[in-house]
């Protein structure tokens, strides 16, 4: 859940039938795309967003800033990075090809990688993958059809949750031959599920894991196909991917002028600031900041000063973000939308944003920021066709100017806003007994947030202050790495931060996130546990989009009705990656509009890292 401009906003888009049609007139499609559009034609030779003639070599250094399913930044226990079980390590999956592969500067399309051509029947329900006869495993096996459909079975039957909840209209996955894969859907699939299957689903060697349980958590270096291999391993503080030098796809159209470094090196620390020394000292070469007073007074040590150090600007993926701190639905005393308005109310963020961030964040207002799927004003026409028939289901707000958090006045105590939290706090059935808040049942109104860093402690001082203010017992609890993935599986939290950037055509991760079915699922992610009928009913209506501008309009009822029900109160995002680099990196002069993966499309610049004393 990764990276365009000039080159890529010129270029032509190639026409192609509705989705479903595609292959009904091709048999061989080397591309597949939600909506029906591809930017490359057959023959292309690169990503346009990639420098085929970048150099390979050098060390790609850096504490991973995102990381997906069991992996988790601060520690790792298990180089199993597709269950549930244990910690893995962020950008295990480097050690895994795919069917196909996406472009970042396409919304919704993916290209063949182990498949070099798929076949689509005429009612979508049925893809037929050719497999490139060259396909193999880093150990020089072959990789063969029997194992794509042991991988798929597999991950259905024992992946980690937000793989198998993805897959489950996938009914059957058969070998047709040895280079030819079937699979089957449902016919209730959205339209995302097979391009998930392409291009996000990894493949295992069968023999491998003969005799081997996939589950297990376990330290031994995983057989691959992909353009990176395990390497030396520091269990809990670092690992270091090795380039395969005969990768067997290195020369195809997706890989070209990607997987430019010989190492990748995740390491891992469980707190921020020995981090940023460790980055300061040069033991990382690249951080991509989190803490903006760090961002804005920390870069003075002497790197920074004398220019070893650089302060890059990147722009934003438009991809929509979700960042919030969430409640947890399944304890009772959230189960009233006033009492969740109500504690939403007590953040001032013009002042926290003026005091503690310098400057630097917007305040967050959708579910879908930083994308067109965010809903502004009043709804449209389209957007009143979708939610007219849940009219008596859905709050009044849905139907007026989307819900906006209040704004405060900068004052970091604004008593009017507070007078009117308490006031909600009151009509949900909570009274004043001393300086607390208790219901008819004399239970006490607590509220504890759950961090995992200091650097919220700054953060979150002044909204409890302002919570204990209007009678919420509120308090901060942080814990390890470990515990706090544990509890955030189990759901063991009042509330706790949460943020993903979706997909940019997000059908498919939208059910995982906010759907009924995966409230009580473990390691699940719809975190906040929300079981709503009208966004179950909201979310099932993306399997049937028929092209984008339907899908905007649906996006933008569904982030009506989630902002009404006030599972959340947003917190703050930034306009740019704040990215700090030393100067030893080149890298492509388009970023592409859908991702940002430095470790895989930057190079090493030989000249730049000697001159800052980098070189080897």
């Amino acid at each position: 859940m990764l990276t365009g401009a000039a080159a890529g906003a010129i270029a032509p888009m190639i026409g192609l039938p509705p989705f479903h049609a595609i292959a009904a007139e091709s048999t061989n499609s080397h591309g597949l795309s939600v909506f029906g559009d591809l930017k490359y034609p057959r023959d292309f030779k690169h990503f346009d967003y990639l420098n085929p003639a970048a150099p390979k070599g050098g060390s790609f250094v850096f504490a991973a800033p995102n990381w997906y399913y069991n992996q988790n930044a601060y520690t790792f226990n298990t180089l199993n990075g597709f269950t549930f079980r244990g910690d893995a390590p962020p950008r295990i999956e480097l050690c895994f090809d795919t069917l196909m592969a996406a472009a970042s500067d396409e919304p919704s399309s993916v290209y063949g990688l182990v498949a070099e051509s798929v076949a689509v029947s005429e009612d979508g329900n049925t893809y037929v993958f050719r497999l490139r006869d060259d396909a193999k495993f880093n150990d020089g096996s072959a990789l063969t059809a029997d194992d794509v459909v042991f991988s798929f079975q597999t991950l259905k039957e024992k992946g980690h949750p937000d793989i198998s909840q993805s897959i489950r209209d996938m009914v059957s996955v058969t070998a047709t031959n040895p280079r030819e894969v079937t699979v089957v859907f449902s016919g209730k699939q959205n339209r995302k599920v097979p391009l998930i299957v392409a291009s996000t689903l990894p493949i295992f060697s069968k023999a491998y894991y003969a005799g081997r349980d996939f589950e297990a958590s376990t330290m031994d270096p995983p057989l691959g196909s992909g353009p990176y291999r395990v390497g030396k391993i520091s269990p809990g503080r670092s690992i270091e991917y090795e380039r395969v030098a005969d990768y067997w796809g290195k020369d195809l159209p997706v890989a070209v002028g990607a997987y430019n470094f010989d190492r990748i090196r995740v390491e891992f620390y469980q707190d921020d600031e020995v981090q940023f020394q460790a980055f300061a000292k040069g033991e990382l070469l690249f951080r991509e900041e989190v803490s903006s007073k760090t961002w804005a007074t920390g870069y003075d040590f002497p790197a920074a000063r004398d220019g070893r150090v650089q302060k890059p600007s990147f722009a934003a993926e438009r991809r929509p973000d979700m960042y919030g701190w969430f409640f947890n639905l399944r304890r009772a005393k959230f189960a009233d939308p006033r009492t969740r308005q109500a504690i939403g109310m007590a953040l001032d963020f013009p002042w926290t944003n003026k005091n503690l961030f310098f400057g630097l964040y917007v305040r967050a207002t959708s579910f879908f920021a930083m994308s067109d799927f965010a809903a502004s004003g009043l709804p449209g026409p389209d957007e009143l066709a979708l939610l007219e028939p849940f009219r008596d289901q859905l709050p009044a707000e849905v139907f007026g100017t989307a819900v906006m958090p209040p704004e405060a006045d900068g004052s970091g105590r604004d008593r009017k806003l507070l007078r009117q939290a308490a006031t909600l706090l009151a009509d949900a059935g909570w009274q004043r007994k001393g300086n607390d808040l208790v219901n008819a049942s004399g239970e006490t109104l607590t509220l504890e947030f759950l961090i995992q860093s200091q650097a919220f402690e700054r953060v979150l001082s002044p909204l409890i202050a302002n919570l204990k203010a209007i009678g919420v017992n509120a308090s901060m609890r942080m814990v390890d790495a470990a515990q706090y993935q544990s509890r955030k599986n189990s759901f063991d939290f009042d509330i706790m931060a949460h943020r993903i950037m979706f997909d940019a055509t997000p059908i498919d991760g939208i059910e995982q996130i906010f759907g009924s079915a995966s409230a009580d699922l473990p390691s699940g992610s719809n975190l906040a546990g929300l079981k709503n009928p009208v966004v179950d009913a909201l979310v099932a209506k993306a399997a049937n989009v028929r092209d984008r501008a339907e899908l905007e309009t649906l996006m933008r009822s569904l982030d009506r009705v989630l902002r009404s029900l006030h599972i959340w109160f947003p917190a703050w995002l930034s306009t740019a990656h704040r990215v700090a680099i030393w100067d030893m990196f080149g890298w492509p002069a388009t970023k592409p509009d859908y991702g940002f993966s430095p470790e895989t499309t930057w190079w090493q610049d030989d000249a730049k890292a000697a001159a800052i004393g980098k070189a080897g």
